[in-house]
Protein backbone atom coordinates (compact mmCIF):
# COMPACT_ATOMS: atom_id res chain seq x y z
CA UNK A 1 0.00 0.00 0.00
CA UNK A 2 1.37 3.50 -0.76
CA UNK A 3 1.94 5.63 2.87
CA UNK A 4 -0.60 7.89 3.67
CA UNK A 5 1.99 10.99 1.76
CA UNK A 6 2.13 8.49 -1.20
CA UNK A 7 2.10 9.97 -4.63
CA UNK A 8 -0.73 9.65 -7.01
CA UNK A 9 -0.95 6.42 -9.26
CA UNK A 10 0.53 6.24 -13.22
CA UNK A 11 -2.83 6.35 -14.16
CA UNK A 12 -4.09 9.71 -12.00
CA UNK A 13 -0.73 11.56 -13.33
CA UNK A 14 -1.23 10.44 -16.83
CA UNK A 15 -4.52 11.62 -17.07
CA UNK A 16 -3.80 15.11 -15.26
CA UNK A 17 -0.93 15.55 -18.02
CA UNK A 18 -2.98 14.56 -21.32
CA UNK A 19 -5.95 16.86 -19.69
CA UNK A 20 -3.30 19.85 -18.94
CA UNK A 21 -1.49 19.42 -22.22
CA UNK A 22 -4.64 19.09 -24.72
CA UNK A 23 -7.52 21.02 -23.06
CA UNK A 24 -5.41 23.49 -20.67
CA UNK A 25 -7.75 22.37 -17.97
CA UNK A 26 -5.64 24.13 -14.61
CA UNK A 27 -6.61 23.76 -11.16
CA UNK A 28 -7.18 27.58 -10.91
CA UNK A 29 -10.15 26.53 -13.02
CA UNK A 30 -11.75 24.25 -10.29
CA UNK A 31 -10.82 25.74 -7.79
CA UNK A 32 -12.86 29.10 -8.64
CA UNK A 33 -15.86 26.57 -8.89
CA UNK A 34 -15.23 24.55 -5.58
CA UNK A 35 -15.14 27.66 -3.43
CA UNK A 36 -18.08 29.59 -4.91
CA UNK A 37 -20.21 26.08 -4.28
CA UNK A 38 -18.95 25.03 -1.21
CA UNK A 39 -19.37 28.99 0.31
CA UNK A 40 -22.82 28.53 -0.67
CA UNK A 41 -23.97 25.37 0.73
CA UNK A 42 -22.50 26.72 4.02
CA UNK A 43 -23.58 30.21 3.86
CA UNK A 44 -27.29 28.32 3.62
CA UNK A 45 -26.48 26.61 6.29
CA UNK A 46 -25.10 28.42 8.77
CA UNK A 47 -28.05 31.53 7.97
CA UNK A 48 -30.44 28.45 9.64
CA UNK A 49 -27.48 27.74 12.45
CA UNK A 50 -27.69 31.21 13.47
CA UNK A 51 -31.62 31.83 13.30
CA UNK A 52 -32.06 28.88 15.26
CA UNK A 53 -30.04 30.57 18.06
CA UNK A 54 -31.45 34.02 17.67
CA UNK A 55 -34.75 33.93 15.86
CA UNK A 56 -36.45 30.33 15.94
CA UNK A 57 -36.55 30.32 19.80
CA UNK A 58 -38.34 33.81 20.26
CA UNK A 59 -40.65 33.26 16.29
CA UNK A 60 -41.22 29.12 16.70
CA UNK A 61 -41.11 28.14 20.05
CA UNK A 62 -42.58 31.12 21.81
CA UNK A 63 -44.39 28.99 24.19
CA UNK A 64 -41.08 27.86 25.72
CA UNK A 65 -38.56 29.10 27.76
CA UNK A 66 -35.56 30.34 25.90
CA UNK A 67 -33.52 27.25 26.67
CA UNK A 68 -35.44 24.69 25.90
CA UNK A 69 -36.62 26.62 22.59
CA UNK A 70 -33.57 26.76 21.32
CA UNK A 71 -32.75 22.99 22.39
CA UNK A 72 -35.20 22.14 19.95
CA UNK A 73 -33.98 24.87 17.41
CA UNK A 74 -30.82 22.65 17.42
CA UNK A 75 -33.13 19.45 16.94
CA UNK A 76 -34.25 21.50 13.34
CA UNK A 77 -30.34 21.98 12.89
CA UNK A 78 -30.01 18.24 13.19
CA UNK A 79 -32.64 17.20 10.49
CA UNK A 80 -30.44 18.05 7.87
CA UNK A 81 -27.55 16.58 9.32
CA UNK A 82 -29.51 13.36 9.12
CA UNK A 83 -31.29 13.75 5.93
CA UNK A 84 -28.03 14.20 3.65
CA UNK A 85 -26.64 10.91 4.00
CA UNK A 86 -30.31 9.49 1.98
CA UNK A 87 -29.57 12.69 -0.19
CA UNK A 88 -26.35 11.55 -1.03
CA UNK A 89 -27.96 7.78 -1.85
CA UNK A 90 -30.75 9.55 -3.99
CA UNK A 91 -29.01 12.03 -6.12
CA UNK A 92 -26.49 9.16 -6.78
CA UNK A 93 -28.40 7.00 -8.15
CA UNK A 94 -29.81 10.58 -10.31
CA UNK A 95 -26.06 11.04 -11.35
CA UNK A 96 -26.06 7.65 -12.30
CA UNK A 97 -29.20 7.84 -14.83
CA UNK A 98 -29.14 11.35 -15.64
CA UNK A 99 -25.74 12.67 -14.97
CA UNK A 100 -23.75 15.35 -12.88
CA UNK A 101 -25.65 18.43 -14.65
CA UNK A 102 -29.50 16.86 -13.86
CA UNK A 103 -28.39 16.16 -10.33
CA UNK A 104 -26.25 19.67 -9.58
CA UNK A 105 -29.38 21.42 -11.05
CA UNK A 106 -31.34 19.75 -9.16
CA UNK A 107 -29.87 19.60 -5.83
CA UNK A 108 -28.68 23.50 -5.73
CA UNK A 109 -32.27 24.26 -6.69
CA UNK A 110 -34.04 22.40 -3.75
CA UNK A 111 -31.39 23.87 -1.62
CA UNK A 112 -31.87 27.39 -2.74
CA UNK A 113 -35.77 26.84 -2.96
CA UNK A 114 -35.87 25.27 0.70
CA UNK A 115 -33.38 28.16 2.34
CA UNK A 116 -35.51 30.98 0.75
CA UNK A 117 -38.67 29.17 2.16
CA UNK A 118 -37.52 29.57 5.38
CA UNK A 119 -37.90 32.82 5.28
CA UNK A 120 -41.73 32.84 4.09
CA UNK A 121 -42.16 30.55 7.34
CA UNK A 122 -44.82 32.15 9.67
CA UNK A 123 -44.03 32.64 13.59
CA UNK A 124 -45.78 30.14 15.52
CA UNK A 125 -48.42 32.57 16.72
CA UNK A 126 -49.72 32.96 13.07
CA UNK A 127 -49.86 29.51 11.34
CA UNK A 128 -49.53 27.25 15.07
CA UNK A 129 -47.93 23.81 14.81
CA UNK A 130 -48.20 24.37 11.08
CA UNK A 131 -44.86 26.98 11.60
CA UNK A 132 -42.47 24.25 13.17
CA UNK A 133 -43.52 21.17 10.83
CA UNK A 134 -42.49 23.56 7.63
CA UNK A 135 -39.88 24.79 9.02
CA UNK A 136 -38.59 20.92 9.82
CA UNK A 137 -39.92 19.86 6.51
CA UNK A 138 -37.47 22.62 5.06
CA UNK A 139 -34.49 21.80 6.93
CA UNK A 140 -35.01 18.13 5.72
CA UNK A 141 -34.76 19.45 2.02
CA UNK A 142 -31.94 21.58 3.08
CA UNK A 143 -30.25 18.35 4.07
CA UNK A 144 -31.56 16.12 0.97
CA UNK A 145 -29.92 18.53 -1.07
CA UNK A 146 -26.87 18.70 0.39
CA UNK A 147 -26.16 15.40 -0.51
CA UNK A 148 -26.60 16.16 -4.11
CA UNK A 149 -24.20 18.62 -3.96
CA UNK A 150 -20.99 16.55 -4.11
CA UNK A 151 -19.79 16.54 -7.55
CA UNK A 152 -16.17 15.24 -7.51
CA UNK A 153 -14.60 18.45 -7.93
CA UNK A 154 -12.98 18.56 -4.84
CA UNK A 155 -11.09 14.88 -5.49
CA UNK A 156 -9.75 16.17 -9.00
CA UNK A 157 -8.66 19.42 -8.06
CA UNK A 158 -6.41 17.28 -5.33
CA UNK A 159 -5.63 15.75 -8.25
CA UNK A 160 -4.87 17.63 -10.86
CA UNK A 161 -2.26 19.43 -8.52
CA UNK A 162 1.59 18.63 -9.55
CA UNK A 163 2.48 16.89 -7.07
CA UNK A 164 4.53 19.40 -4.87
CA UNK A 165 1.59 21.27 -4.56
CA UNK A 166 -1.15 18.59 -4.16
CA UNK A 167 -1.60 18.99 -0.20
CA UNK A 168 -2.44 22.92 -0.32
CA UNK A 169 -4.78 22.11 -3.51
CA UNK A 170 -6.47 19.47 -1.48
CA UNK A 171 -6.94 22.20 0.77
CA UNK A 172 -9.15 25.04 -1.36
CA UNK A 173 -12.54 23.57 -0.81
CA UNK A 174 -13.16 24.10 2.76
CA UNK A 175 -12.07 27.93 2.47
CA UNK A 176 -15.46 27.74 0.93
CA UNK A 177 -16.65 26.42 4.16
CA UNK A 178 -15.48 29.26 6.50
CA UNK A 179 -15.93 32.20 3.77
CA UNK A 180 -19.87 31.01 3.69
CA UNK A 181 -19.73 31.45 7.52
CA UNK A 182 -18.06 34.52 7.93
CA UNK A 183 -20.77 35.91 4.78
CA UNK A 184 -23.65 35.00 6.85
CA UNK A 185 -21.93 35.96 10.21
CA UNK A 186 -21.50 39.73 9.38
CA UNK A 187 -25.20 40.11 7.78
CA UNK A 188 -26.65 38.89 10.84
CA UNK A 189 -24.66 41.35 12.60
CA UNK A 190 -25.34 44.23 10.32
CA UNK A 191 -28.97 43.64 10.80
CA UNK A 192 -28.91 42.67 14.40
CA UNK A 193 -26.89 45.72 15.27
CA UNK A 194 -28.70 48.10 12.90
CA UNK A 195 -32.34 47.32 13.27
CA UNK A 196 -34.56 47.60 16.19
CA UNK A 197 -35.00 44.07 18.00
CA UNK A 198 -38.60 44.38 17.41
CA UNK A 199 -37.86 44.82 13.72
CA UNK A 200 -35.22 42.52 13.35
CA UNK A 201 -37.63 39.90 14.63
CA UNK A 202 -40.59 40.38 12.53
CA UNK A 203 -38.92 40.63 9.26
CA UNK A 204 -35.35 41.61 9.48
CA UNK A 205 -34.43 38.12 9.97
CA UNK A 206 -35.52 37.20 6.44
CA UNK A 207 -33.32 38.83 4.26
CA UNK A 208 -30.24 36.75 4.82
CA UNK A 209 -32.61 33.66 3.87
CA UNK A 210 -33.77 35.41 0.71
CA UNK A 211 -29.88 36.41 -0.02
CA UNK A 212 -29.45 32.60 -0.01
CA UNK A 213 -31.21 31.98 -3.70
CA UNK A 214 -29.15 34.63 -5.13
CA UNK A 215 -25.84 32.90 -4.01
CA UNK A 216 -26.92 29.64 -5.05
CA UNK A 217 -28.00 30.80 -8.15
CA UNK A 218 -24.22 32.09 -9.14
CA UNK A 219 -22.67 29.12 -7.73
CA UNK A 220 -25.16 27.07 -9.88
CA UNK A 221 -24.16 28.72 -13.14
CA UNK A 222 -20.33 28.29 -11.88
CA UNK A 223 -20.13 24.75 -11.40
CA UNK A 224 -22.06 24.17 -14.48
CA UNK A 225 -19.61 26.18 -16.38
CA UNK A 226 -17.16 23.58 -15.21
CA UNK A 227 -18.31 20.65 -15.13
CA UNK A 228 -20.45 20.36 -18.29
CA UNK A 229 -17.50 20.57 -20.45
CA UNK A 230 -16.07 18.03 -22.55
CA UNK A 231 -12.71 18.55 -20.86
CA UNK A 232 -13.78 18.19 -17.40
CA UNK A 233 -16.05 15.31 -18.63
CA UNK A 234 -13.02 13.48 -19.44
CA UNK A 235 -11.17 14.17 -16.05
CA UNK A 236 -13.87 12.60 -14.31
CA UNK A 237 -13.72 9.77 -16.67
CA UNK A 238 -9.91 9.31 -16.48
CA UNK A 239 -9.59 9.47 -13.12
CA UNK A 240 -12.74 7.42 -12.69
CA UNK A 241 -14.56 10.39 -10.30
CA UNK A 242 -18.24 9.18 -11.75
CA UNK A 243 -20.68 7.11 -9.56
CA UNK A 244 -20.65 3.50 -8.45
CA UNK A 245 -23.54 2.11 -7.06
CA UNK A 246 -24.06 1.96 -3.49
CA UNK A 247 -24.34 -1.86 -2.59
CA UNK A 248 -21.15 -2.50 -4.97
CA UNK A 249 -18.90 0.51 -3.11
CA UNK A 250 -20.19 -1.15 0.45
CA UNK A 251 -19.43 -3.90 -0.84
CA UNK A 252 -15.80 -3.81 -1.79
CA UNK A 253 -14.69 -0.58 0.85
CA UNK A 254 -17.27 -0.59 3.36
CA UNK A 255 -14.89 -0.95 6.01
CA UNK A 256 -12.96 1.88 4.67
CA UNK A 257 -16.04 3.94 4.61
CA UNK A 258 -16.97 3.09 8.49
CA UNK A 259 -13.22 3.62 9.14
CA UNK A 260 -13.66 6.93 7.31
CA UNK A 261 -16.47 8.49 8.99
CA UNK A 262 -14.28 9.14 12.43
CA UNK A 263 -11.31 9.72 10.64
CA UNK A 264 -12.51 13.75 10.61
CA UNK A 265 -14.95 13.54 13.21
CA UNK A 266 -12.94 15.58 15.58
CA UNK A 267 -12.83 18.45 13.00
CA UNK A 268 -16.43 18.53 11.90
CA UNK A 269 -17.26 18.47 15.76
CA UNK A 270 -14.95 21.51 16.47
CA UNK A 271 -16.61 23.32 13.28
CA UNK A 272 -19.39 23.55 15.52
CA UNK A 273 -18.15 24.20 18.80
CA UNK A 274 -16.50 27.39 17.53
CA UNK A 275 -19.50 28.61 15.97
CA UNK A 276 -22.70 27.76 16.90
CA UNK A 277 -22.26 26.39 20.49
CA UNK A 278 -20.79 29.45 22.09
CA UNK A 279 -23.47 31.78 19.98
CA UNK A 280 -26.08 30.01 22.20
CA UNK A 281 -23.99 29.85 25.47
CA UNK A 282 -23.38 33.96 25.22
CA UNK A 283 -26.89 34.38 23.99
CA UNK A 284 -28.72 33.17 26.46
CA UNK A 285 -26.23 33.11 30.11
CA UNK A 286 -24.02 36.21 29.21
CA UNK A 287 -24.87 39.84 28.55
CA UNK A 288 -22.83 39.81 25.59
CA UNK A 289 -24.95 41.27 22.47
CA UNK A 290 -25.20 39.03 19.39
CA UNK A 291 -24.25 41.45 17.22
CA UNK A 292 -21.01 42.33 18.61
CA UNK A 293 -20.01 38.31 19.11
CA UNK A 294 -20.83 37.55 15.15
CA UNK A 295 -18.63 40.29 14.53
CA UNK A 296 -16.20 38.02 16.40
CA UNK A 297 -17.16 34.94 14.96
CA UNK A 298 -15.86 36.37 11.56
CA UNK A 299 -12.85 37.88 12.72
CA UNK A 300 -12.63 33.91 14.33
CA UNK A 301 -13.16 32.60 10.74
CA UNK A 302 -10.29 35.33 8.89
CA UNK A 303 -8.06 33.53 11.64
CA UNK A 304 -9.34 30.35 10.43
CA UNK A 305 -8.60 30.99 7.01
CA UNK A 306 -5.08 31.76 7.33
CA UNK A 307 -4.64 28.88 9.64
CA UNK A 308 -6.00 26.82 6.99
CA UNK A 309 -3.68 28.22 4.08
CA UNK A 310 -0.57 27.25 6.57
CA UNK A 311 -2.28 23.94 6.69
CA UNK A 312 -1.85 23.24 3.19
CA UNK A 313 1.64 24.63 2.81
CA UNK A 314 2.67 22.56 5.48
CA UNK A 315 1.05 19.10 4.59
CA UNK A 316 3.41 19.39 1.11
CA UNK A 317 6.21 19.74 3.09
CA UNK A 318 5.53 17.07 6.48
CA UNK A 319 2.68 14.98 5.14
CA UNK A 320 -1.08 14.97 5.79
CA UNK A 321 -1.08 12.24 8.09
CA UNK A 322 1.11 14.55 11.06
CA UNK A 323 -0.93 17.38 10.50
CA UNK A 324 -4.47 14.64 11.24
CA UNK A 325 -2.30 13.42 14.34
CA UNK A 326 -1.16 16.97 15.66
CA UNK A 327 -4.90 18.57 15.09
CA UNK A 328 -6.67 15.46 16.38
CA UNK A 329 -4.28 16.42 19.99
CA UNK A 330 -4.84 19.97 19.86
CA UNK A 331 -8.79 19.78 19.24
CA UNK A 332 -8.18 17.46 22.47
CA UNK A 333 -6.29 20.05 24.70
CA UNK A 334 -8.73 22.45 23.53
CA UNK A 335 -11.56 20.50 24.69
CA UNK A 336 -10.46 20.72 28.22
CA UNK A 337 -9.46 23.90 28.78
CA UNK A 338 -11.08 26.31 25.92
CA UNK A 339 -14.53 25.97 27.23
CA UNK A 340 -13.41 27.76 30.39
CA UNK A 341 -13.11 30.91 28.61
CA UNK A 342 -16.53 31.42 27.41
CA UNK A 343 -17.61 32.39 30.75
CA UNK A 344 -14.39 34.92 30.71
CA UNK A 345 -15.97 38.13 30.16
CA UNK A 346 -15.25 39.61 26.42
CA UNK A 347 -11.38 38.60 26.57
CA UNK A 348 -12.34 35.04 27.27
CA UNK A 349 -14.03 34.90 24.22
CA UNK A 350 -12.38 36.42 21.81
CA UNK A 351 -9.07 33.62 23.13
CA UNK A 352 -11.97 30.73 22.64
CA UNK A 353 -12.92 32.22 18.91
CA UNK A 354 -9.25 33.12 18.06
CA UNK A 355 -7.27 29.87 19.59
CA UNK A 356 -10.62 27.72 18.28
CA UNK A 357 -10.57 28.78 14.67
CA UNK A 358 -6.52 28.47 14.40
CA UNK A 359 -7.30 24.72 15.38
CA UNK A 360 -10.19 24.49 13.21
CA UNK A 361 -8.58 25.72 9.88
CA UNK A 362 -5.61 23.85 10.92
CA UNK A 363 -7.60 20.27 10.70
CA UNK A 364 -10.47 21.12 8.33
CA UNK A 365 -8.26 22.34 5.81
CA UNK A 366 -7.26 18.25 5.39
CA UNK A 367 -10.95 17.09 5.56
CA UNK A 368 -11.51 17.17 2.51
CA UNK A 369 -8.31 15.54 0.39
CA UNK A 370 -8.12 12.91 3.52
CA UNK A 371 -11.63 11.69 2.51
CA UNK A 372 -11.22 11.80 -0.93
CA UNK A 373 -7.81 9.97 -0.45
CA UNK A 374 -8.47 7.18 1.64
CA UNK A 375 -10.33 5.24 -1.49
CA UNK A 376 -8.97 4.04 -4.66
CA UNK A 377 -10.20 5.43 -7.97
CA UNK A 378 -13.10 2.60 -8.33
CA UNK A 379 -15.12 3.90 -5.42
CA UNK A 380 -13.98 7.35 -4.92
CA UNK A 381 -16.53 8.95 -6.08
CA UNK A 382 -19.51 7.55 -4.28
CA UNK A 383 -17.33 6.43 -1.06
CA UNK A 384 -16.38 9.63 -0.21
CA UNK A 385 -19.94 11.48 -0.68
CA UNK A 386 -21.07 9.18 2.19
CA UNK A 387 -18.30 9.03 4.12
CA UNK A 388 -18.49 13.01 4.28
CA UNK A 389 -22.26 12.59 4.65
CA UNK A 390 -22.01 10.14 7.21
CA UNK A 391 -19.05 12.25 9.75
CA UNK A 392 -20.85 15.62 9.08
CA UNK A 393 -24.17 13.97 10.71
CA UNK A 394 -22.12 12.27 13.55
CA UNK A 395 -19.78 14.97 14.32
CA UNK A 396 -21.27 18.45 13.11
CA UNK A 397 -25.21 17.50 13.27
CA UNK A 398 -25.58 16.97 17.19
CA UNK A 399 -22.60 18.97 18.54
CA UNK A 400 -24.55 21.76 19.71
CA UNK A 401 -27.35 19.92 21.43
CA UNK A 402 -25.41 17.65 23.05
CA UNK A 403 -23.18 20.21 24.11
CA UNK A 404 -25.44 23.18 25.47
CA UNK A 405 -27.18 20.32 26.99
CA UNK A 406 -24.39 18.73 28.88
CA UNK A 407 -23.21 22.11 29.80
CA UNK A 408 -26.24 23.27 30.68
CA UNK A 409 -26.35 20.25 33.29
CA UNK A 410 -23.18 19.58 34.02
CA UNK A 411 -21.55 22.94 33.47
CA UNK A 412 -18.92 24.00 30.52
CA UNK A 413 -16.18 21.06 31.26
CA UNK A 414 -19.04 18.48 30.03
CA UNK A 415 -19.09 20.45 26.35
CA UNK A 416 -15.63 20.21 26.57
CA UNK A 417 -15.13 16.34 27.45
CA UNK A 418 -18.34 16.05 24.27
CA UNK A 419 -15.53 17.68 22.05
CA UNK A 420 -12.80 15.36 23.44
CA UNK A 421 -14.66 12.03 22.68
CA UNK A 422 -14.80 13.51 19.10
CA UNK A 423 -10.77 13.89 19.41
CA UNK A 424 -10.20 10.19 21.20
CA UNK A 425 -12.63 8.80 17.63
CA UNK A 426 -9.86 10.70 15.31
CA UNK A 427 -7.25 9.32 17.02
CA UNK A 428 -8.28 5.82 17.15
CA UNK A 429 -8.96 5.88 13.38
CA UNK A 430 -5.95 7.44 12.32
CA UNK A 431 -4.25 4.64 14.03
CA UNK A 432 -6.44 2.28 12.87
CA UNK A 433 -5.89 3.12 9.42
CA UNK A 434 -2.20 2.77 9.85
CA UNK A 435 -2.42 -0.49 11.36
CA UNK A 436 -4.66 -1.92 9.24
CA UNK A 437 -2.83 -0.52 6.24
CA UNK A 438 -5.95 1.38 4.78
CA UNK A 439 -3.87 4.21 3.29
CA UNK A 440 -5.35 6.99 1.11
CA UNK A 441 -4.62 6.34 -2.65
CA UNK A 442 -4.32 8.25 -5.65
CA UNK A 443 -3.63 11.82 -3.95
CA UNK A 444 -1.44 12.95 -0.90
Amino acid sequence: MASMTGSAPPAAQNGRTTSEDDHHVSPSDIAVGVIIGRTSEFFDFFVFAIASVIVFPARIFPFLDPLTGTLWSFVLVALAFVARPLGTVIFTALDRRHGRVTKLTVALFLLGTSTVAMGLVPSYETAGWWAIAMLALLRIGQGLALGGTWDGLAPLLAITASKDKRGFYAMIPQLGAVVGLAVAAVLFAYLVMTLSAADFLDWGWRYPFFVAFAINVVALFARLRIVDTPEFKELFETNELTPTGLRSTLSQDGRTVLLGVFVPLATFAMFHMVTVFPLSWIFLYTDEAPGTFLLIEAAGAAVGILAMLFSGWLSDRIGRDRILVWGAWAIGAFALTAPLLLNGGQAGVVAYMMVGFVILGFNFAQSSGTIASLFDRRNRYTASAMVSALSWMFGAGFAPLAALLLSTWFGLFAAGLYLLSGAVCTLIALALARQISLQPKGQD
